[in-house]
Parts: C-alpha cells; structure tokens; sequence
C-alpha cells in the first residue's frame, strides 16, 4: 500500500509518517525542504525518539520523499496513492490542493478507484476544508466520479512536538502520548485500518475533548507562566498556583463536555490528569513563546478560550477561571509575535473592550464580555512586567 504524506515537519515524520509506516504503508513525503527530500530519497528511513523516561527510539523504514518543486512527481505519487494526508498547517491547504486535484485527475483516468484524503491539522473540519479547495480545482468532468470515490474525512490529532534541532534533519523526538480519530464515513471499510487510530461515527465529541482540554490547558498554562517570567510550560507547570489555574480551567471545561457529549466523568477526570501529566513532562523542552503564540487565533470565537466559554455559558455553567485566562491572553505582549503585537495595538488604540466585541464575537450586553473585561482590568492594574522574560 501507498501513502502519501504532504509535509515532512516533525509532526508529518513523528507521527502520521510514523503511524502509516506501522500500519504497512509505503510512505513518500511530499515536502519543501530539499535537504529534507534528498535524505529521504537517500536513506528511506528516519529515527523516532520518544521522550519519556527512559527514551526510547524506533527506526520508520520504507520511506521516501519527493519536492513539492517537482509537480510532475508529486501529481505521478498521488494518482499512485492508497492514502493522502497532510500535515502543512491549515493556512497551507489552499497551496497543496491543485497538486492533490491533478494527481485524483490522473488517477480517475488511468485507474478510477477509491482514495483517501485526511488533512491531520490543528483544526476544525480540516479534511472538509481540503475538500473544498480540491473540488474548486478538479475539472468539471471529474468532479461526479470524484464525488462518489474520494474520501475526505474528518480528523482529530494529537501529539506534542515541540521544535527541535538535530545533526540528522530527518530525526525527530516526540511525546510518547499520541491519538489519531478519524471520522467513519461511506466506503471507509474499503481501506486497511491504521494501526492505532480510532474510527468513530460522530468526530465532534473528541474535537471539542481535544481542543477544550489540550489545546485550551496549553495555553492557559503558556499565558500565565509568560507573565511569571517562566521559559517553559514544564517549568510553569511546576508552579503550584499556576498548575492550580490551568486545573480550574479545565474544571470548567470538563462539566460543559460531561454535560454536552455524554463522556462518563470518570474516564474523562482519567484523560484531564493525563493531559497534565504530558504538560509537566520533563524530557521535553516545549517554550513558553510557541505555546502562546499567535494570540488573535487562540482568541478567535471558534477556538479553544471562547468556544467553550460561550457554550458553558449558555448551559449555566460559571467559568470564572476561563475568564480568567482570556483576560491572560489579552495581556500577552511578546514583541516578537506578530499577532502579540497587533492585539496590544488595537488594546491601545481602542481598548480591550473591542477586541472582546469584534475579535471575539461577544457583545457588551453579554455578561461574559463584562466578565472577561474586568478581570483583564483587574489583571493589568496589579501585574508588574517581569523583568525575567524570555523574548
């Protein structure tokens, strides 16, 4: 079998390259990175070294890899295809979609068979929006065919790596800790189940798991270590209060995804504790400033702060502590941060009010919006910058 995987970052080697090699799967790499590419080409394998205690490291074999320079090769690799994944970042879906659409083109036209497409991003519905791009591409008169024998379903990923730097630019270290979840749609049983994956019929319980417990924690946690001055969220986290905080957070969090998709509280308090756990994990260095990075987007109503604050609201839930992390995050000032400097921008020239109005999508008369703006006023009259910062 043939996979396809777009994008050779150390999410696409030490997780779904990974997890495809182990499910049988040829693996070929379609990437930017031409010292990336030629070492793939070269040596068909790659180390993966899980950060745990002790380390442990496993070979990925029967890899290899092609430019993204190269249309040509790329188009022959997708029409060849079993499976196609990415893992480019969704802001890059639109770029590697005609590729994808020229490749499905040759591929209905030699040999029409199934084919799978799953975009394995931070995000929500990413497969559904790598369709939507694809489809935009593909000629008319492929279009029908495609419809009934392209797959692209939905998924939920999970695994932390941070950046890192190697002598070998194919190794990669990653947490032990991984879930894939994939979204069970017509004709899947077609395919060989990925080994270690999870199929499920409704994917939006474990997006919002996911997003409501890893993504939000995260950051709660890098928004509040960055004004104590801590470098990493290993050391935040070895803060009491602060460990503290992210755990209220997720308290809240916890009751409104009980409430709303039925997970038995036991499992879940099971899936939050472990969660913590892979925050404080000390053979991983994971800084403060990638974390907290790009604040706008962490703050945007559909993600991880606003989402469930908005939800929890409306089902009768208090979030105080949520409320509290935005009001974090809106103090966030990492001058190397493009998005940390717009938002202080537009605090300063129009008032953190109006980011709560127009960024988030909460209106004065919404009481969460009075919430979250007193706390920041509160937040911002009492913290002093710390002079220990790491920029």
């Amino acid at each position: 079998m043939k996979a396809v995987q777009f994008g050779a970052g150390n999410i696409g080697r030490g997780f779904i390259g990974l997890m495809l090699s182990r499910s049988g799967y040829e693996v070929c790499f379609a990437a930017r990175n031409g010292n990336q590419v030629k070492a793939l080409q070269q040596k068909k394998r790659y180390k993966v070294t899980f950060a745990g205690e002790p380390k442990q490291s496993i070979w990925v074999d029967g890899v290899t890899g092609v430019n993204l320079k190269d249309r040509d090769a790329v188009i022959r690799k997708v029409a060849e295809a079993d499976v196609v994944t990415t893992a480019v970042g969704a802001s890059a879906l639109p770029e590697i979609a005609e590729p994808i659409a020229r490749g499905i083109e040759a591929r209905l036209a030699s040999d029409p068979r199934p084919l799978l497409v799953m975009a394995c991003e931070n995000a929500l519905s990413g497969s559904a929006l790598l369709r939507r791009w694809v489809m935009h591409h593909l000629a008319p008169q492929w279009q029908p065919l495609a419809e009934s024998l392209i797959l692209f379903p939905n998924t939920a990923v999970d695994r932390i790596v941070p950046p890192q730097q190697h002598a070998d630019p194919l190794a990669v270290q990653v947490e032990p800790y991984c879930e894939w979840i994939i979204e069970r749609v017509p004709l899947i049983d077609r395919f060989p189940a990925i080994e270690g994956a999870r199929y499920v019929d409704s994917l939006e319980p474990f997006i919002e798991r996911k997003l409501f417990t890893v993504n939000t924690g995260h950051s709660v946690a890098a928004y509040y270590g960055y004004r104590q001055g801590y470098r990493t969220i290993q050391e935040a986290m070895q803060d009491a209060d602060l460990r503290r905080s992210v755990e209220r957070a997720l308290d809240e969090t916890s009751r409104l995804l009980i409430a709303k998709h039925g997970f038995p509280p036991g499992e879940h308090r099971h899936y939050v504790r472990k969660t913590l756990r892979r925050f404080e994990n000390s053979a991983i260095v994971d800084k403060i400033v990638r974390v907290g990075r790009s604040p706008l987007r962490k703050l945007s109503r559909n993600e991880r702060f606003v989402r469930p604050a908005l939800q929890a609201h409306d089902n009768g839930i208090p979030v105080p502590h949520l409320a509290s992390a935005i009001a974090s995050a809106l103090l966030y000032d990492d001058d190397g941060d493009l998005e940390a400097v717009i938002l202080q921008t537009s605090i300063r020239q129009r008032g953190a009010g109006h980011v709560i109005r127009k960024h988030m999508g909460i209106p004065d008369t919404h009481a969460l919006h009075q919430e979250i703006l007193s706390r920041y006023e509160r937040l911002k009259a009492k913290a002093s910058v710390p002079s220990a910062r790491v920029r």
